[in-house]
């Protein structure tokens, strides 16, 4: 995965509190097994912290200014998202909502878009105060997305994912999958209650996995604003792999085979590992959110 050497990165779209702590917050997920068992059950990739029971306090931290500057001062160009973790996430979210903003305009719609927040241990949400145990999310209160870049070290580790920089990219491009779904309105239909594998909540997920992978399949054709060419110059065959590995390392199954040793799939949230390729793959293949219609 390779970006444009020359692109300016909007670091606007972007809100960097690492280091900054909610004074008086309180989450009811906490580190050590507490935090690894929060895990198994969000699986990883949920759409907010109020579904997982977490205070409905919604203190905004303050960002320090040195916080603030990490990313402001040290991600401005392609070359930059080439060399650093964090640049590259923030040119990922620029290409994602580049291509969703220009999809949007050409299904006569208009793409609100959505700040990811960096954060680390600890922060406040429209959706209630989340530790990092909770891993990525995106919370529709506010309409962000949720990242604590130490995640793709557990992704690795803890849930055996190859990784790489593709791996990394599925991730945020999965929660602004979220996003979409929540400006089209089908976000909503996870919030029955219901669990299983054919549930509305594993119909969003696997959705959210084939908006990815239409993403994808565009990347390299969507035009950046700084330069009028695309921000991401390649992805390889290898590159997909990762993300597709990544997709299956978060499967329900996997997860629950892992921790519990045994499936139930009537408690599924997210999907087999196998259904999370499938539809990421659908999507990556055709480039079509039409073909992402998973409650069909």
């Amino acid at each position: 995965m390779q970006f444009d050497d020359d692109a300016r990165l909007d670091t606007s779209e972007v809100q960097d509190v690492r280091g900054s702590r909610i004074p008086g917050g309180r989450a009811t997920v906490g580190g050590g097994l507490a935090g690894l068992l929060a895990l198994v059950l969000a699986l990883l990739f949920g759409v907010g912290p109020d579904q997982l029971g977490l205070t409905d306090g919604s203190e905004q931290p303050a960002a320090p200014a040195s916080g603030l500057a990490q990313v402001q001062q040290a991600c401005l160009t392609g070359q930059d998202a080439n060399a650093r973790d964090d640049c590259r996430m923030v040119a990922v979210v620029n290409s994602v909502q580049d291509f969703w903003d220009g999809e949007f305009t050409r299904r006569g719609g208009a793409y609100g878009r959505s700040p990811t927040v960096f954060f680390s241990e600890r922060v406040g949400t429209a959706c209630g105060s989340a530790t990092s145990a909770v891993g990525p999310f995106y919370c529709p209160g506010d309409r962000k997305v949720y990242l604590d870049l130490g995640f793709f070290e557990d992704l690795r580790t803890t849930f055996d994912a190859q990784g790489g920089p593709f791996g990394q990219a599925y991730v945020v491009a999965h929660e602004y999958g979220h996003h979409v779904q929540n400006l089209t309105g089908t976000l909503g239909r996870s919030r029955d209650g219901r669990t299983g594998a054919g549930s509305n909540a594993v119909r969003v997920e696997l959705q959210a996995d084939c908006y990815a992978g239409v993403w994808a399949h565009h990347a390299t054709t969507t035009p950046d604003e700084s330069t009028g060419r695309p921000l991401i110059t390649e992805l390889t065959d290898a590159d997909i792999r990762d993300g597709l590995d990544a997709a299956a390392a978060v499967g329900d199954d996997r997860i629950q085979e892992r921790f519990q040793g045994r499936v139930t799939p009537e408690t599924w949230t997210h999907g087999s590992a196998q259904q999370r390729q499938e539809w990421f793959y659908r999507g990556y293949e055709s480039g079509d959110m039409a073909r992402c219609d998973t409650f069909r």
